[in-house]
């Protein structure tokens, strides 16, 4: 049975990262982020066909997340090497043709394991999502199988409901009141 994540401390990491521009390489942790809130999101494989869309939609709003004093890591299993070919590939070859954030290399498969979204028997990581606040617990994580993307939209709109303080019922929206 997986370990309760939500409310608790986010397991902590130390990682090697590609950066965004595919200028080279950089390494990363959890305490990098306190302060800020963090949406860390895992994905199965580099040069795959539902990762980009998912990669390119966060990179797309990265202004909307940092207007929100949010910063974003995508994490994989893949190398560090990988990760910065994938990130020099053009969009029209499958590749991604530059980021706004990093995507670090989870090589050895433990941060997937912490966060509870490593399919073992695969040895990749399921397209797992958290939100974490700025003291470092997670808010906020949502898991789907590997065929299925995730919406920017939602993230945004359930960072913002974390932001707000209060009770948010479904379907709530910025400016509307809370319970």
């Amino acid at each position: 049975m997986a370990q309760r994540i939500i409310g608790n401390p986010a397991p902590d990491f130390k990682m090697k990262t590609a950066l965004g521009d595919g200028s080279g390489f950089g390494e990363v942790s959890l305490s990098d982020y306190k302060g800020k809130w963090l949406v860390l999101f895992f994905y199965p494989l580099d040069f795959t066909f539902v990762c980009p869309t998912e990669i390119l939609a966060l990179s797309g709003a990265i202004e909307d997340f940092q207007d929100l004093d949010a910063e974003i890591l995508g994490v994989s299993v893949d190398s560090i090497h990988s990760h910065k070919a994938w990130i020099n590939t053009s969009r029209d070859d499958n590749g991604l043709g530059g980021l706004n954030y990093p995507l670090a290399s989870d090589f050895n498969k433990t941060v997937a394991r912490d966060y509870g979204v490593l399919d073992e028997e695969e040895g990749v990581a399921f397209r797992g999502l958290f939100i974490i606040d700025p003291e470092g617990v997670v808010k906020y994580q949502v898991v789907t199988d590997l065929n299925v993307g995730r919406s920017n939209d939602e993230t945004l709109r359930v960072l913002q409901a974390l932001q707000s303080g209060g009770l948010c019922a479904a379907n709530w929206r910025p400016g509307q009141a809370n319970l």
